[in-house]
């Protein structure tokens, strides 16, 4: 599709989730929970395993990275969505949409990487955690290639964009010219950071259950499937809803919308309760910086009290 003599775009228009001022002020109310449930928890992990030398282990180095991808991936995209909430028709400078688009790719593929290691290596964790940095470099040169190849596109004419956060394929729509070469280059990008690792995760897991369903005591079996369910749930709402948004025909836009609300806030948000905050280990962790910061408080004032 080629359009002559327009204006070429400097700003983009994200039309939001709903039009209905009621229904805005509800989604503002939600979201902001969901933002607090995932800033606070995964802010929490991550003191935790600074602060706790027993937490000082690979695995929870690997989940301080997760928690780290987690809490910047929300960051970047809600608490702008929370201003266009609140405030209608506020532009996009061109400048920021391309700074928002990298930095979601970046934190969003990194999470499907960690993920994936999580569940299909766990004795890299053991030998060498230094390897979960390259889910780091690789995810950024990906998510550097995605967006030069959206951005290199022309546009020009409309700049309302049918989402509510700056986003790959809700932008190509508006493209004043032929899309299917970045279409491609999204599509194979979906298939390295979302079909493969599901399918190493999907792996993973079955050989899991097939052990897990072996075990003579009942109770260890208990044990494994509710943990390798809650686990399961993640993995199928973040892939999937990935998937779905990233590799699938395209549907209708009010469903992309909906679609993406799941690995864009929900998952941010379940990831630090269900890998960590479940953990014996991070209880234990927790409960002891409970008790020293009542301790320093009692010290602080028995200190503070003045001598008669």
């Amino acid at each position: 599709m080629t359009q002559t003599n327009q204006t070429q775009v400097t700003k983009f228009l994200p039309l939001g989730l709903s039009d209905d001022p009621h229904t805005q002020q509800l989604l503002f109310i939600l979201f902001l929970g969901v933002y607090l449930v995932t800033v606070l928890g995964n802010l929490l992990l991550m003191s935790l395993v600074q602060v706790d030398s027993q937490l000082h282990t690979p695995m929870y180095f690997f989940l301080f990275n997760l928690s780290l991808a987690d809490h910047y991936f929300s960051t970047n995209v809600v608490p702008q969505t929370q201003a266009h909430l609140l405030s209608r028709k506020k532009p996009i400078s061109f400048t920021r949409f391309v700074a928002q688009l990298l930095l979601f790719l970046i934190f969003g593929c990194t999470q499907c990487a960690l993920l994936a290691v999580m569940s299909y290596d766990r004795y890299v964790a053991i030998c060498n955690p230094l390897h979960y940095l390259r889910s780091w470099t690789s995810d950024i040169a990906l998510s550097v290639v995605n967006t030069t190849f959206t951005l290199r596109l022309p546009y020009q004419g409309s700049n309302s964009i049918a989402h509510f956060f700056c986003e790959a394929p809700a932008l190509l729509i508006l493209a004043s010219t032929n899309t299917r070469t970045s279409e491609m280059v999204i599509f194979l990008m979906g298939v390295m950071i979302l079909l493969i690792p599901v399918s190493l995760i999907l792996i993973s897991y079955g050989r899991i259950i097939e052990t897990v369903v072996r075990m003579k005591a009942a109770e260890g079996r208990l044990k494994a499937f509710s943990t390798c369910g809650a686990h399961l749930m993640v993995v199928i709402l973040f892939y999937g809803s990935g998937i779905v948004t990233y590799m699938t025909p395209k549907s209708s836009k009010e469903q992309e919308k909906l679609v993406s609300v799941f690995y864009a806030m929900v998952t941010p948000m379940l990831d630090p309760l269900i890998y960590s905050l479940r953990n014996k280990d991070v209880k234990g962790s927790l409960r002891k910086a409970i008790i020293l910061t009542r301790y320093h408080r009692v010290w602080h004032r028995l200190t503070c009290f003045p001598l008669i």
